[in-house]
């Protein structure tokens, strides 16, 4: 018997099996929603780490980022080793897709593939959050981390500074 096409991979295969098992296992991670943030920044931006590069193998990572009011977020910029993608759950979030600032409302997506230009912006007065996915999971925790130092008051010479951003896959333009 053959599949109709809809059924199939539609020319992208499955990726090989890791787990040989023959019964599954009890494995799941839950996180309540009432769990506080796992970081704060002195502007209001809070962030959720729903599933780190660490707990996910090196699959992915999932964060949820709470945008206080008023402007934040990081200007136009790409990565070499990971792709990022946005799903805004509340408000209003620009986001840069290479060329120009798009508003993003709740329910919008946005991927973007390695190497692509993109940034990310709440420029209202109301907040805003959204999922902030990359694949595979880099450990963006300590570039989140990092940038909180550095907005508490930690100074950086420029070669550290382009350190910092070359260890954690930033490469900013314009």
């Amino acid at each position: 018997m053959s599949l109709p096409e809809s059924m199939g991979t539609k020319g992208v295969p499955y990726p090989p099996e890791r787990y040989d098992d023959d019964a599954g296992e009890v494995s799941a991670f839950y996180r309540p929603d009432a769990t506080p943030p796992d970081l704060s920044y002195p502007n209001g931006v809070k962030v959720d780490y729903l599933a780190t590069g660490a707990t996910t193998a090196g699959d992915y990572g999932l964060y949820r980022w709470h945008f206080g009011p008023g402007e934040t977020g990081p200007g136009p910029h790409f990565h070499r080793a990971v792709a990022e993608s946005f799903y805004v759950l509340t408000g209003t979030v620009r986001i840069f897709n290479g060329e120009e600032w798009i508003p993003a409302g709740a329910g919008d997506f946005v991927h973007v593939p390695v190497g692509g230009l993109h940034g990310f912006r709440n420029t209202t007065d109301e907040p805003a959050s959204m999922l902030l996915h990359f694949t595979p999971g880099a450990p963006r925790e300590g570039y989140f981390e990092g940038l909180r130092e550095l907005a508490e008051g930690t100074e950086l010479g420029p070669d550290d500074m382009a350190e910092f951003y070359k260890l954690h896959d930033n490469y900013w333009v314009g």
